[in-house]
């Protein structure tokens, strides 16, 4: 006998114990009882205890326990099909209650259902309470429906896999999406212009609190509402040019806040088209603020540099050029002259200097609470 702790968990693994019936196995046992003319004929299941009944056709009971089962005896051979003619002449099952009392079995035939890995599950079955012969077309019929038993139970153990696969995706899934700061979403523009959102992550409700998502689901219009009125129709032309050719939509745009305040956005979508015309957007919606100001600010650095510290430099650089051109010639008068001038531009520059730090430390400053709130905000 195959190793039982190997054939019970993979019995384990199809999940039939103590399921409902299923149409698709009622029939095939209604079939095999026709083809036998037999009055009982079932779907066993066997672990190592009990004997139980996934298609039951002309026995009241659901299960007996395994020493009572015939189908026990198929364990050992995959191949075969076993036939009792009659069971009260038979060493093996003449003592057996099953034959002794209710029932009363004479007859059995039982085809085993094996799985690809060559373990045994049960058996398809036919019983009577008469004694009789089978036909070798009986016994073949047996053997094919056994296997669209398993054909059956092989592809409903693959669905329960992938289901639960799916499940599993679904919830990855989900926490990436309830977790990241920024909008996931699936946006779809049909041929008549109607706009919707069939699915939109949680990001929304922190990015645009006044949004309504499962509205979004059903209107997409709305989402137009909080984007700048100066931005409005660049943000819908892209749109347009990304129907129109298929190109993927990248746009950066400002919204309006609850607080009448404004931040930026960076959009970004891959479209792709339906047979009947609609247009669906698979894309990401990021808050930019942050970037945008560390953007104006390096700005800000490079218009100080090149017009508010050239002036003291320059004259710094001419002072000194000078001093270069009278280095033989310069007399004491001249050099103290010099060197006040001198003097008082290093300190016009460096109150520049000390004025710019202190304005840019304001400003990283702001940036990094801003930074801090978001990073707050995401893993709250």
């Amino acid at each position: 006998m195959k190793n039982v702790s190997s054939r019970v968990q993979e019995l384990i693994d199809y999940k039939l114990l103590d399921t409902p019936t299923e149409k698709e196995l009622d029939d095939i046992v209604e079939i095999a009882s026709a083809i036998c003319d037999t009055p009982i004929s079932l779907i066993t299941i066997l672990d190592n205890k009990r004997q139980w009944f996934k298609a039951n056709k002309g026995l009241e009971v659901m299960e007996t326990p395994i020493d009572q089962a015939f189908c026990r005896f198929v364990l050992d051979k995959p191949d075969e099909v076993l036939v009792i003619e009659d069971a009260t002449k038979d060493e093996r099952v003449k003592d057996n209650p099953l034959v002794l009392k209710g029932p009363q079995i004479r007859f059995y035939a039982g085809a085993p259902l094996v799985s690809p890995n060559g373990n045994v599950l049960g058996s398809l079955c036919i019983i009577d309470r008469v004694p009789k012969k089978i036909t070798e077309s009986q016994i073949r019929a047996l053997q094919i429906l056994a296997k669209k038993t398993m054909d059956y139970l092989n592809l409903r153990k693959l669905l329960f896999e992938k289901n639960a696969e799916l499940k599993l995706f679904q919830n990855n899934f989900n926490k990436l999406t309830c977790n990241s700061p920024n909008i996931l979403y699936q946006f779809e523009l049909t041929i008549d212009g109607k706009m919707s959102f069939p699915f939109i992550s949680k990001g929304i409700e922190k990015m645009h609190p006044s949004l309504d998502a499962e509205k979004l689901k059903v209107n997409g219009e709305d989402a137009f509402k909080v984007i700048h009125p100066d931005d409005l129709e660049m943000v819908e032309q892209r749109i347009h040019e990304s129907y129109l050719n298929m190109t993927p939509w990248d746009v950066e745009y400002r919204v309006i806040q609850p607080d009448g305040s404004y931040s930026w956005h960076k959009g970004f979508a891959q479209p792709e088209k339906r047979e009947d015309g609609t247009v669906i957007w698979f894309g990401t919606i990021t808050d930019v603020t942050i970037q945008k100001d560390y953007e104006q600010a390096l700005e800000q650095i490079s218009f100080d540099i090149s017009h508010i510290l050239r002036k003291p430099v320059s004259s710094i650089l001419g002072l000194l050029s000078l001093i270069e051109c009278e280095n033989k010639t310069i007399d004491a008068f001249s050099l103290k002259k010099y060197t006040g001038y001198m003097s008082k531009v290093s300190k016009e520059l460096d109150a520049i200097v000390r004025s710019l730090n202190d304005n840019y430390a304001e400003k990283w400053d702001k940036l990094k609470q801003q930074r801090d709130a978001e990073e707050f905000n995401f893993l709250n």
